[in-house]
């Protein structure tokens, strides 16, 4: 489990093809810088948040880790089969803060940015999600972009999926990889745990 509280911004290195279970169907490996991410307590086998997605700690030689992809995990996210910046969470303890909300690491889609407009300081965020994901949001409901937990401001559905607006203060700005987003940008997306449970007994309950 993890917070949506983004702990550093990293890099990915490298991508380099890996054999997988299927064959002619590589998954890669992924070489991560930890930017400022602490990795001395991190041992091969914990799971590190990047960009939302849950991956598993195979290789580790401080500042350095490494993290395999499966072609499945590539299919249902973005971002992860490309060089560039990223961001870092390590799991949740017990005895952590829980500054955000609770987060799996379990990317369920995969959004655009329509629009990015400066409101003061704030950056409005507008990101038109899957279609199959729009019974899960909600006004001030929670959401993860890209590992980072935000508040949903708005939510207008439109014929091609639902659309959600948010607020990113200049802190989240700074500190996350979200600063670099423009119009057309995809982004990992997870809906709110409370909100997919509901509706799974909700539609029991009607059958």
């Amino acid at each position: 489990m993890f917070t949506g509280i983004v702990a550093a911004m990293g890099t990915i290195e490298t991508v380099t093809p890996i054999a997988q279970g299927v064959p002619g169907v590589p998954g890669v490996r992924l070489r991560v810088h930890a930017g400022a991410l602490a990795l001395d307590d991190v041992a091969l086998g914990d799971s590190i948040a990047i960009n939302g997605a849950c991956m598993t700690v195979v290789e580790k030689s401080a500042p350095h880790f490494a993290v395999d992809v499966s072609q499945e995990s590539l299919r249902c996210t973005a971002g992860l089969n490309q060089p560039g910046p990223v961001n870092l969470e390590k799991a949740l303890r017990l005895s952590d803060r829980l500054g955000g909300h609770l987060v799996s690491g379990h990317v369920d889609g995969v959004g655009t940015v329509t629009c990015l407009e400066a409101v003061g300081v704030s950056m409005l965020l507008k990101i038109l999600t899957p279609l199959a994901l729009a019974k899960y949001f909600a006004h001030k409901g929670s959401v993860v972009v890209d590992g980072v937990s935000l508040t949903i401001n708005q939510v207008e559905d439109l014929p091609a999926g639902c659309e959600i607006a948010i607020n990113l203060i200049p802190h989240t700005l700074q500190m996350t990889t979200l600063q670099y987003l423009h119009v057309g940008s995809k982004v990992n997306l997870e809906v709110d745990l409370m909100a997919r449970y509901c509706e799974r007994m909700l539609s029991l309950r009607s059958q």
